[in-house]
């Protein structure tokens, strides 16, 4: 069984920057495509930023481009989302999902791509 835990969220003022972290078990995670995403209250979840096993690859929401980076470390089977300059808007439960399709050439964008979920950590950006 594969699990995802995610950490990191809390609460913190516009302009500043927290650093999630997501912890994977059960599977060969130097093999899988990584993503985060997010849902606000009211919201359909969406995407954030995606990373592809090889590590070369990423691709980003435009609404956080330039701000967010994602990394991962195979060594801790961890991946990260570091956010700066965060916004009001980028409040939301932020969650972490794997992608098993390791022969893509790229991470993938869409939800439906992705085979497993952590349950969420919580980012609220005060204003």
């Amino acid at each position: 069984q594969v699990q995802l835990v995610e950490s990191g969220g809390g609460l913190v003022q516009a302009g500043g920057s927290l650093r999630l972290s997501c912890a994977v078990s059960g599977r060969t995670f130097s093999t899988l495509n990584m993503g985060w995403f997010r849902q606000a209250p009211g919201k359909e979840r969406e995407f954030v930023a995606a990373i592809h096993w090889r590590g070369a690859s990423t691709a980003y929401a435009d609404s956080v481009k330039g701000r967010f980076t994602i990394s991962r470390d195979n060594a801790k089977s961890t991946v990260y989302l570091q956010m700066f300059s965060l916004k009001p808007e980028d409040t939301a439960r932020y969650y972490c999902a794997a992608d098993r399709a390791w022969t893509t050439a790229a991470p993938r964008t869409n939800r439906e791509a992705y085979d497993y979920w952590g349950q969420g950590t919580q980012v609220t950006v005060s204003s």
